[in-house]
């Protein structure tokens, strides 16, 4: 499934209401370690109808901030959530974003 790309907090909001399991991440464009944190959420992504959303946190830093806001769960980048009916269920950031991790979650 492609990745959408959130860039204004309509958006946001839009994504985080709709029904069933979803997944946002929060990348930083200049981080290598988000770099790698991107690469296994493609990964994942790619080969699942699991819902994906990306925010890329210095471009659209108000929707960022806004996702820490509203979730409750201080802003780290990179960061993912899993969202099912616009709560989350499971959030984690940096090395501990792998595909294997997001599958486990999402599987829960």
């Amino acid at each position: 499934m492609s990745i959408k790309q959130i860039h204004s907090l309509d958006e946001l909001q839009q994504y985080v209401q709709g029904p069933g399991k979803k997944l946002l991440f929060k990348h930083s464009t200049t981080c290598p370690i988000s770099a790698k944190a991107h690469e296994e959420f493609q990964a994942y992504a790619q080969g699942s109808d699991t819902p994906a959303a990306i925010v890329h946190v210095i471009e659209d830093r108000p929707v960022s901030n806004r996702i820490a806001e509203d979730f409750g769960i201080k802003h780290e980048s990179p960061q993912i959530f899993l969202l099912e009916d616009g709560e989350v269920r499971w959030n984690t950031s940096h090395w501990k974003i792998t595909r294997d991790a997001i599958k486990d979650a999402v599987n829960q």
